[in-house]
Parts: structure tokens; C-alpha cells; sequence
């Protein structure tokens, strides 16, 4: 199988790790998908061919919709039964982005038929949920990734250069604001199923991942509020601004919403000795701005050549798998970030500041 074979040298693979391209070379891993969703068809199929792997099987609960998605795709086979699907010899990693609610089972199974796992975020709606899936996937001996992409965007990623650097100090606070529009074709169970967890396990867990990857510690505690805006009162929230208190004594705030069509994404860091102000650079693309502040001053930052997050992603994710280097964001991390979407729920609900679960 792919995942017991080193198809890189330690060398290759960190020039591979630490490059803004990818490699089609090596041996193909093959994959299968667990949904046939949007993320999956317009994000994560495409990276997977383009690091030189092969799809070669969807599972969906609607087989009708699966086809139809599947030849859309160029993807050979469908099924509904997810066991007889993880008992197949010729998969070795699989991409879980069904329904939020149904990711728990689904990579808990995969972790128990050997297959690494790429799940989509949130891991879980519950932190009990979360745990059992990182803990399955650590007894398996398996591979666990959580694909959260900002952490991979350019900006991101000289923004955590910079402060690993000190080039502005000791970080006081974080701003971080992704309050957008939601697209017309997204729209649906996002706004429609209250247990899916609307704005909050939707975005929120992005930003918590955000700053986590950044900073390279936890939230500890948090208040926050929210509300339904835009869209009907009985389902989940599609707006909310939170206060976080983080590890190292980092005030954090972030505001999500489904319902801003007009202002950019924003990612705010202030330090002791300057500032760093990151422009639309929270979306799904490798855009995005950066520029240190220092006195009101403002001097433009050069940031490493534009490279798909998702490529970026499946390609860490597989060279983890081949005993070189982490995810970009793995099990651990999505647990640690969907603690923070369930605090922020709860405080939403009880008007409560909330400690944030632990692993």
C-alpha cells in the first residue's frame, strides 16, 4: 500500500515541503471521496489530480445525485455502501466531505479499514465526536488531516514567518474578519439545517484554525454573540462577532458572516514593535495582500508566489503519510478548532463566557 512505501528521499522531500509547487512524481496515491460536494468537485478532485494521484471511487447516500456527479467528474464508480467501499485493497487515503453531522462515523470507519484520512471541516459538531475521530485515526495508525486552507494561503504564511521571526514582537491581539457573502450555489443546508451548525461551524472554525496555525498555541476561553440577519429566524445563525482569550495572554476577536457583500476579508496582527494588516486574504483563493505598520506607516511585504491551497494541503498531507513533516493542519488541530466553534455556540446560547474543551 501507498502509505508504507517512502516514494521520497528526506532531502526531495523537504525541497517538495518547502516549494510553491507541486510534484507529479512518485507513486500514485489513490483515493476515495465520501460525498459528492461542491468542496470536492470545484476544490480537493482537482488537487488531487494535480499532485498525480487518481479518485477512483465517490460514496453518496443519494445514488442518482452520485452518478450524475460522478460523470460530471470523470470518476468511474459509485456506491452507497461505505463499508464494502473501505474494505477495497486498492484505496489508500480517503476525503470525508459529506454533511457535517455524518463525519464522525464515516472517518472513525475509514480509521478502523486502514485508510488515512482528509476530512472536511468541522470535524464533528460535538467535542466527544472530534475526540473519538482523532482517536481512532491515533489507534489505526493512520494519517488524520482537517482541511482547513487558510493556514496554506501566501499571506497566512508570511504573516507566521514574520512573528516566528520577531519582526513585530511580542503578538498583543488578533483581528481576523470573514464576513462574506455566502454564494448563491452554497446556499441551502449552510442556512437552512440547524444542526449543521450555520455560520459558526461553517467559518468560525476556519478563523480559530487561522490563528492556532499562526500563533502555534490554543484558545482558552471565549464569550460571543449572534445572530440571524438575513435569513429565516428559525435556523442557524448567520453572523457572529467573538471575544477569545489565548494562550500567551493574546486578545482575539473575529467576525463571520454569511451576509457581507461589500468589505474584503481582513487579518490584523498587532505586536509590540509594529503591526502586520493582511488584506482579502481569508477565501478559498491565494490572494491577498500583507503590509508592516509601524508608526502609521505602512510598507508593502513580498509574499512567496501565489500556489492553490489545496494542492498545498493534499500535498502535505501526503508526504505525512510518507513519514515527512505534518499536515498542514491535522487531526489534533481540527479537534482544537471545532472546540472553539462548540464554546462559541454555547456562549451564543447561554450569554456565558465559555472555556474552550481539550483534546
Amino acid at each position: 500500500m501507498y502509505g508504507n512505501k517512502n516514494i521520497f528521499s528526506t532531502k526531495k522531500a523537504k525541497l517538495l515541503l518547502n516549494s510553491n509547487y507541486y510534484s507529479n512524481e512518485g507513486e500514485v496515491m489513490r483515493w476515495a471521496l465520501i460525498g459528492a460536494s461542491d468542496i470536492a468537485q470545484t476544490r480537493v478532485l482537482p488537487a488531487i489530480r494535480a499532485n498525480g494521484d487518481e479518485a477512483i471511487v465517490v460514496r453518496t447516500g443519494d445514488l442518482a445525485h452520485g452518478e450524475k456527479w460522478a460523470k460530471e467528474n470523470s470518476i468511474n464508480e459509485v456506491v452507497t455502501d461505505l463499508d464494502l467501499m473501505l474494505s477495497r485493497p486498492d484505496i489508500d487515503a480517503v476525503y470525508v466531505s459529506s454533511l457535517n453531522s455524518k463525519h464522525c462515523e464515516q472517518v472513525k470507519a475509514s480509521a478502523r479499514a486502514g485508510k488515512h484520512v482528509l476530512s472536511e471541516k468541522p470535524l464533528a459538531m460535538t467535542v466527544e465526536d472530534a475526540r473519538a475521530m482523532v482517536h481512532a485515526c491515533e489507534k489505526a495508525g493512520v494519517v488524520m488531516a482537517t482541511n482547513h486552507h487558510l493556514p496554506a494561503n501566501p499571506v497566512h504564511r508570511k504573516i507566521k514567518e514574520m512573528i516566528s521571526a520577531g519582526e513585530i514582537g511580542k503578538v498583543k491581539a488578533i483581528r481576523f474578519h470573514t464576513a462574506v457573502q455566502l454564494p448563491a450555489h452554497l446556499v441551502g443546508w449552510r442556512t437552512e439545517l440547524k444542526e449543521q451548525g450555520g455560520v459558526i461551524h461553517d467559518v468560525s472554525v476556519h478563523a480559530a484554525a487561522a490563528v492556532a496555525a499562526l500563533l502555534g498555541s490554543r484558545a482558552i476561553s471565549l464569550n460571543a454573540i449572534a445572530l440571524n440577519q438575513d435569513n429565516d429566524p428559525s435556523g442557524p445563525f448567520d453572523a457572529v462577532m467573538t471575544n477569545i482569550l489565548w494562550e500567551g495572554g493574546v486578545l482575539v476577536s473575529t467576525h463571520e458572516a454569511f451576509n457581507n457583500p461589500n468589505l474584503p476579508t481582513s487579518l490584523h496582527v498587532l505586536g509590540e514593535s509594529g503591526a502586520l494588516v493582511g488584506e482579502n486574504c481569508n477565501t478559498g483563493d491565494p490572494v491577498g495582500t500583507l503590509s508592516l505598520v509601524r508608526n502609521h506607516k505602512y510598507s508593502a511585504v513580498a509574499l512567496d508566489q501565489p500556489e492553490d491551497l489545496y494542492i498545498r494541503t493534499v500535498r502535505f498531507f501526503k508526504s505525512a503519510i510518507d513519514g515527512v513533516g505534518q499536515p498542514i493542519i491535522s487531526g489534533v488541530d481540527g479537534f482544537n478548532s471545532l472546540a472553539v466553534a462548540v464554546a462559541i455556540q454555547e456562549s451564543v446560547l447561554t450569554g456565558k463566557r465559555v472555556d474552550v474543551a481539550r483534546l
